[in-house]
């Protein structure tokens, strides 16, 4: 565990299977609650910048060489490499600096990082599983989605049912079977979670 006192804010990490609304919900409490002081965690990448986004802003870019040499210094909090050179991660120093800041920190990730996260943190942050009502429910609205092939909806499915296994492990589960109610319950979760870490700070 780090030291509490150089840290000012907290961290919130969001994770769920594919299509159950978390990253709906994540923007909107953002966006809607900007007094919840709430910043998404800058990760870094190895692809290279698209369109505006800027070094620092949207990512930090690094190439597949400086991300493998930090990957073996244990930089990292959380990595994963999608596909051969395409890396994915969060620095364990960019985290601690928007902390020091008195930034609460935004995870939207998959849930083994939302577990991952949470280990490492321990008690300064609040990890919220996203739940579809069913995975019937969920079949559905990728369905209607109308972007998968079948195959791809019933992979997306299976991996559904594996996360699933993974709710517990969370502290907290938001069964997003009304989005307006998800919504409420996460925003009310969330304030008491930043009321309590930093009363105690």
């Amino acid at each position: 565990m780090t030291d509490s006192t150089n840290t000012k804010g907290s961290l919130l990490i969001f994770s769920a299977p594919s299509g159950s609304g978390k990253s709906t919900i994540v923007q909107w409490l953002m966006q809607e609650h900007p007094e919840l002081n709430l910043y998404f965690s800058i990760s870094c990448t190895s692809r290279p910048p698209r369109g505006t986004e800027q070094n620092g802003v949207e990512y930090f870019f690094l190439s597949p060489e400086e991300f493998r040499q930090r990957i073996a210094g244990g930089e990292f909090l959380e990595y994963e490499e999608v596909y051969e050179d395409r890396f994915y991660g969060t620095l364990k120093a960019q985290i601690e600096h928007q902390l020091a800041e008195g930034q609460n920190v935004v995870f939207d990730v998959d849930v083994k990082g939302g577990i991952n996260i949470k280990r490492f943190y321990g008690e300064k942050a609040m990890s919220l599983f996203i739940q579809p009502p069913s995975v019937e429910e969920l079949r559905r609205r990728l369905v209607g989605r109308g972007t998968d092939t079948p195959e791809a909806i019933e992979n997306r499915l299976a991996k559904a049912e594996y996360e699933l296994t993974f709710a517990p492990q969370f502290d907290h589960i938001v069964v997003n079977d009304n989005l307006e109610t998800a919504k409420a319950e996460t925003l009310s979760l969330v304030t008491t979670f930043l009321q309590k870490t930093h009363s105690s700070h």
